[in-house]
């Protein structure tokens, strides 16, 4: 049973304890299994944190009085995202976008993570979007698992450029919000 959780927009005094969170979750990536891919100090960072709250594209969940995860809503289609064959055609005015999504080690299993998605779609409409699209590493198949299980749809394999990084190929999944809920 899950307990009392909020998802607000995430707020300036948000920022330091979103990038302690960053580090806690790269760390226990480093020391599980890094489906991600991620890098502490290079993905993601507090900078990222800064620039969705500024944006206001920040949003974060709460639970037992702290953050169990967080997610960014914006509209910024990654480089390789033109490659795709998305089941929807969309002007990029018309895409919502998912980053940095991630819960906390402690809130994993949970169900926080298909909150916090089901949250970013709920935004995605409220913003009148036709699409929600998102990119992930090909080897994050728990992340997968979840995205294809809310409903989002495989549109292709791509390069985003990080292959530099041990990331060559990201899959990218969209789901189309046309219509009802």
């Amino acid at each position: 049973m899950m307990k009392e959780f909020t998802i607000v927009q995430g707020k300036s005094e948000d920022i330091e304890p979103l990038a302690k969170l960053y580090d806690l979750v790269n760390d226990y990536l480093e020391s599980h299994i890094n489906y991600p891919g991620w890098i502490k100090g290079i993905y993601p960072v507090k900078e990222d944190a800064q620039a969705g709250v500024r944006e206001e594209t920040l949003y974060v969940l709460w639970a037992e009085g702290k953050i169990a995860g967080s997610v960014i809503v914006n509209q910024i289609q990654e480089k390789g995202y033109e490659t795709a064959a998305w089941g929807q055609e969309a002007k990029p005015e018309d895409v919502a976008v998912i980053h940095t999504f991630l819960v906390h080690p402690d809130f994993l299993g949970r169900g926080f993570g298909k909150r916090l998605l089901e949250f970013a779609e709920e935004k995605a409409r409220e913003q009148k979007r036709t699409v929600i699209r998102l990119d992930v590493n090909e080897r994050n198949k728990p992340a997968i698992q979840l995205y294809r299980k809310l409903g989002f749809c495989f549109a292709g394999r791509v390069d985003l450029g990080y292959g530099e990084y041990g990331i060559p190929w990201f899959e990218l999944y969209e789901k189309i919000l046309t219509g009802e809920a």
